[in-house]
């Protein structure tokens, strides 16, 4: 048996299944019932609405949502804030603009360094490059 803090009180508590203390897990089941019980009366509700209603942080509200405990198909206003700019989402970490912008930064990063270095490691080294050289070049700038 090995014992952890629970990372939502910080309580010491028995690991087991979950990574979270038996009173969080229950007080999270409670705040997800509050919220499915709004849902139903309230089907357009926004996932601002629910939290106001329900006292229930729109972070653990999105969680509700990407574990699927929480439809959207039924609930076409519960949107969620992407984690870069914070746009509503229905699906996803990132709104596709943001994900765009990151593919482009990655790929004209890789670009960048492939040029510039490409030259000097292949000579230096003949092994070093390929698809896991992009990557490593990415991460080291």
């Amino acid at each position: 048996m090995s014992l952890g803090n629970c990372p939502r009180c910080g309580k010491l508590f028995a690991k087991g299944f979950k990574n979270m203390c038996p009173n969080c897990i229950k007080d999270i089941e409670l705040e997800y019932e509050k919220c499915l019980k709004f849902l139903r009366e309230e089907k357009t509700a926004t996932i601002q609405e629910v939290s106001d209603a329900t006292e229930v942080s729109i972070k653990q509200i999105t969680k509700f949502i990407k574990e699927g405990r929480i439809s959207v198909a039924d609930n076409p206003n519960m949107m969620y804030p992407c984690e870069i700019c914070g746009v509503l989402i229905y699906e996803n970490n990132m709104c596709d603009s943001c994900r765009n912008h990151l593919t482009k930064a990655f790929t004209n990063k890789a670009r960048e360094g492939s040029h510039s270095q490409g030259t000097q490691e292949s000579q230096s080294n003949p092994k070093k490059g390929g698809a896991y050289g992009a990557v490593d070049k990415f991460r080291n700038s």
